[in-house]
């Protein structure tokens, strides 16, 4: 058999097993691709919250990159936790050197507030590394850490992703998840690239359990563009498939359980 298109993603790990690398090789699975990992950062992580982050020396980080590319190849690579500037600097220059789509998912906190990006990088994030990006994916509480923006309804939406696209990725998704405030029945995302500008919209579901929710949409992007699909093509179907795991979230632990990474496979899509 010839191998599937393959996935790189550069994050941090999820011991608990609802965001991360985890939730990224669960995501590539599900979608038909070889998931691949270079791990940032072990975190003691469960339902509650994060208690503990240890990042891996930058030594580390090179030589899982290097020893995954050089042999295997990438057809696409997603990044998540970077927790601190030379991690941000040595990623995005092991970036600038591979001829595969980026998608970063600049991950600042995690679902349960928890800092997971050093306050020093985040200069390194807005000049090294969104410059890489083919698609960045920032949450509101990141378009507000990277730009000072901030989105209170979706009129703002437009002028947070002009603020993004001003460090240079080629596309922005600006999730508007945390949009509650106007009572919406509806979860819209904005992907643009400046000049076309794409308006996702899809059920909002009634349902806590969303641990993992960013980590899961980047991979599943990133998955698409190594299927071949263009950008717009690639966040539509991605939409689709956390749309369809967020609906299906289930409670683990005591706190805030994880989407479903195997909805899709068990009604037989992708």
């Amino acid at each position: 058999m010839s191998a599937p298109p393959r996935v790189l993603t550069v994050a941090g790990s999820d011991s608990g097993g609802g965001a991360g690398i985890q939730a990224d090789l669960k995501t590539m699975l599900a979608l038909g691709v070889h998931g691949m990992s270079v791990l940032t950062a072990v975190t003691a992580q469960n339902s509650l919250g994060v208690q503990g982050a240890w990042e891996l020396p930058v030594e580390a980080v090179r030589a899982q990159y290097r020893s995954v590319v050089d042999d295997i190849g990438v057809q696409a690579v997603k990044t998540g936790m970077l927790s601190s500037a030379e991690l941000v600097e040595t990623v995005a220059d092991l970036l600038a050197c591979t001829d595969a789509p980026t998608v970063v998912d600049p991950v600042g906190v995690s679902k349960h507030g928890d800092p997971l990006l050093a306050a020093s990088a985040l200069d390194s994030v807005r000049t090294k590394l969104l410059p890489v990006a083919t698609v960045v994916t920032p949450n509101l509480d990141e378009v507000a850490q990277l730009t000072g923006v901030r989105v209170t309804a979706e009129r703002d939406m437009r002028r947070a992703a002009a603020a993004v696209l001003e460090f240079g990725p080629r596309w922005v998704v600006i999730k508007g998840g945390h949009l509650t405030a106007t009572g919406s029945e509806e979860a819209v995302d904005l992907l643009t690239d400046g000049t076309e500008e794409h308006w996702l919209r899809a059920p909002r579901h009634d349902n806590r359990h969303t641990h993992g929710t960013g980590c899961t949409l980047a991979s599943a992007i990133a998955s698409h563009l190594a299927l071949g699909r263009t950008v717009p093509e690639a966040m539509t179907a991605a939409k689709t498939y956390v749309t369809g795991a967020l609906a299906s979230g289930f409670a683990l632990g005591t706190g805030i359980g994880p989407v479903n990474h195997a909805w899709a496979l068990r009604r037989g899509e992708t």
